[in-house]
């Protein structure tokens, strides 16, 4: 229980936070505006006394603080401040909405009600917070922008004030404030929030990298400012003598962009060159704003050379939110490039708070019409109703993330993954054990393959079971490092198991040969039949790919005295070390072409001349079929840019481990239950893989097709000679 001292200083801080809201409002607040201010202050103290944030402090101390961001940093009117104190009100107390209109008017109540709906949609957990929830909340819960902006800012305070909360609860807040709020921010022109937003994101979903940038920063900023005194003196003299009244400050750039250029450029902390922004902020009149910059600019590049590619000119022609300004990146002192930003203070301002700033340069009373005509600019930037919710989610994203994607558990929880990603990969990221036992997924609630190619917003939910396995194919169609390491060590396995009944097979055939397994026999056979190690050898037997016909050729090879004679003298060429590593490893000696990886006759281009193992790629000529090329032959760019219709994909292949597909052909009597009897058949041989089936049935006769991915033509040869045998089938052939 709190003493009457501590309620004393408590009433005392918040009567001083109030005082605070209204000293520091951006906009002259009239008698009016501060009696709706006072009004809204007294029923969100009254509503939420009994309330108390996690870290212990009085639930009120938010609201104000929300409300004070509103009020300075984004600039609002009084109807947004009020709306700010109220916001959690009717979601979290007995008030109601009708208590709101009642009170404080239609349009407070509107923007509270917008909020109160948007906070029970993020509550809810059978809901997903999907592109279309979000699409929701922003646009037909509510027609006000500012519910938006509230939104915004009660965002940024929850970041703020994280602490206390537990450290999976900040890393979902963190990611979803990454995904929506900071896009937002940037989308309605609200640069100061966003980068705030941003790097508080990545204090909580990468602590470490966020403290080391942080300290980083702290150590260089005497460096930084000894190189704006030195930039400013070189300019100043020659600035001064034009008359102009300015100042000369350092910007430094935000710990998540300086996190993102050191992943995009792969460089250290050190080796980003542009870690800060000179700024150039000068007063003018509005008649003058745009002549004064360019004689700024021309300053400048007087004194230190620009580089033409990176001039940005933001006066002319201004961005969809506002923002004005003018870049240009300069040669500086040490031979460094830096960045110059100039702009005028009204600029300036806009740059820091948004659109609102605006107003202040307004003149006469047009500020509330003003108002409405930048929400409802801003509404119709945001609202596209042609576009489905992924699109939507994308289009306000601006790109800002184009190297990743956010998407959702069915629960609604947030994962993050690199572009490009498959259902696999997000099988991956929740668990290994879920990767390896996919057998499908739905994305948005429909089936897609496992090779399909995620978008930010989607829903994806993986459909497992415990006799699925990973294939090679798998390798295709994951893309994160994790996917394919996992998929490539559980093939690893998979393939020893196959050897290890392959030298039981061995074994077995070999004494019937009369030839003992010994270290000796495995040496000659390895030798025999070009591999390498000894687990290639039993993984081969086991697959098939080494037959009885294979083996009775080794047999006769060694009765064979000269034979013997010659084999002596090759079989040191393998080392004994070699032999019995722990590995199978891949030969590469068979080109295949196409999504389905079919053989076809190709010859080598003579311009890079690629050679087995290469990544390659098919070009069909007019007159010389397929050229095979590397995927970094010189002529590659212009082939690909200038005959993409011509293009052709290929990859080597090691034609006793890959799968390959085949089409078998069946015709007979039909029966009852024949189809039954064919598809047991087939499931019943191991290794076999079936793709595709069609029958058709024609006054008794029946004729059929079966795609079957096998290892080897042994394993088809098995599967054709038993198909033969079921009653009612009269021929099968391969097609």
């Amino acid at each position: 229980m709190m003493t009457d001292l501590q309620i004393e200083q408590e009433n005392i801080a918040i009567a001083s936070e109030y005082k605070k809201l209204l000293r520091i409002s951006y906009r002259m607040l009239s008698k009016e505006d501060k009696k709706l201010i006072r009004q809204a202050f007294e029923v969100a103290v009254d509503a939420h006394k009994e309330q108390r944030r996690k870290s212990g402090e009085a639930y009120i101390f938010h609201p104000i603080a929300v409300a004070k961001i509103v009020a300075s940093e984004i600039g609002m009117d009084a109807t947004s401040i009020a709306a700010a104190l109220l916001h959690d009100v009717v979601e979290d107390t007995t008030y109601t909405s009708e208590d709101i209109e009642k009170m404080f008017g239609e349009t407070v109540a509107r923007i509270v009600d917008g909020l109160t709906k948007i906070s029970s949609l993020e509550s809810e957990t059978d809901v997903s917070l999907q592109a279309e929830n979000f699409r929701k909340m922003l646009l037909t819960l509510n027609d006000d922008v500012r519910v938006i902006i509230i939104k915004i800012a009660d965002r940024l305070h929850n970041m703020q004030t994280m602490e206390s909360m537990r450290a999976d609860k900040q890393v979902k807040i963190a990611s979803e404030t990454l995904y929506i709020y900071a896009p937002l921010a940037h989308r309605i022109g609200l640069y100061k929030i966003k980068t705030e937003l941003e790097d508080l994101s990545l204090k909580y979903t990468e602590p470490d990298v966020y403290q080391d940038i942080h300290d980083k920063i702290k150590e260089t900023k005497e460096e930084q400012d000894d190189y704006i005194r030195e930039f400013s003196n070189i300019i100043e003299n020659s600035l001064n003598a034009e008359g102009l009244n300015y100042e000369i400050k350092g910007r430094p750039k935000s710990i998540h962009s300086i996190r993102l250029k050191m992943e995009k450029q792969n460089v250290s902390f050190d080796e980003v060159y542009d870690k800060f922004a000179v700024r150039i902020i000068y007063k003018s009149d509005s008649a003058n704003e745009k002549f004064l910059a360019w004689k700024i600019y021309s300053i400048v590049t007087d004194h230190f050379r620009p580089n033409p590619v990176r001039l940005r000119d933001w006066i002319s022609s201004p961005k969809s939110t506002g923002y004005e300004a003018l870049h240009i990146t300069v040669m500086g002192p040490k031979g460094r490039w830096v960045e110059v930003q100039i702009r005028s203070q009204r600029m300036n301002e806009i740059a820091e708070k948004g659109y609102a700033a605006h107003f202040k340069y307004k003149q006469g009373e047009t500020n509330e019409q003003e108002l409405e005509q930048w929400l409802n600019k801003l509404q119709d930037a945001l609202e596209n109703t042609e576009s489905n919710a992924v699109d939507f989610v994308e289009e306000f994203k601006l790109n800002l993330y184009s190297k990743e994607i956010f998407v959702f558990t069915p629960k609604g929880d947030l994962k993050s993954l690199p572009k490009g990603a498959t259902p696999l990969d997000f099988a991956f990221s929740i668990h290994t054990e879920v990767g390896l036992k996919t057998r499908g997924a739905r994305v948005n609630s429909k089936l897609v393959p496992l090779s399909h190619t995620l978008k930010s917003g989607d829903q994806v939910d993986i459909i497992t079971s415990n006799s699925a396995k990973p294939t090679s194919n798998w390798l295709d169609y994951a893309t994160t490092a994790r996917a394919r390491s996992k998929i490539k060590s559980a093939l690893k396995e998979s393939k020893k198991e196959l050897a290890e009944e392959g030298k039981a097979v061995l074994t077995r055939k070999l004494r019937a040969q009369k030839i003992p397994l010994n270290e000796r026999t495995i040496n000659e056979l390895v030798v025999f039949f070009k591999l390498k190690t000894s687990l290639d050898l039993f993984y081969r037997v086991g697959n098939g790919s080494i037959d009885n016909h294979s083996l009775k050729e080794f047999a006769a090879s060694r009765s064979n005295a000269l034979v013997s004679f010659f084999k002596n003298k090759i079989k040191r060429q393998p080392s004994s070390q070699d032999i019995n590593k722990d590995e199978i490893t891949t030969n590469y000696d068979l080109l295949v072409f196409g999504k389905e990886e079919e053989k076809m006759d190709y010859k080598i281009a003579n311009c890079c001349n690629p050679i087995p193992g290469d990544s390659v790629f098919g070009f069909i000529t007019v007159s010389d079929g397929i050229k095979v090329h590397k995927n970094n032959c010189p002529n590659a760019i212009q082939l690909q840019s200038n005959y993409a219709y011509r293009i052709i994909s290929a990859k080597w292949i090691d034609s006793t481990q890959e799968d390959f597909r085949a089409i078998i052909k069946l015709t007979g009597i039909d029966n009852l239950g024949l189809v039954n009897t064919i598809t047991k058949e087939i499931s019943r041989e191991m290794h076999v893989d079936m793709k595709h089936i069609s029958f058709d049935s024609d006054d008794g006769i029946f004729s059929g097709k079966i795609t079957v991915v096998v290892k080897n033509k042994t394993i088809l040869k098995a599967l054709m000679d038993n198909l033969k045998k079921i009653n009612g089938i009269d021929k099968v052939t391969r097609e």
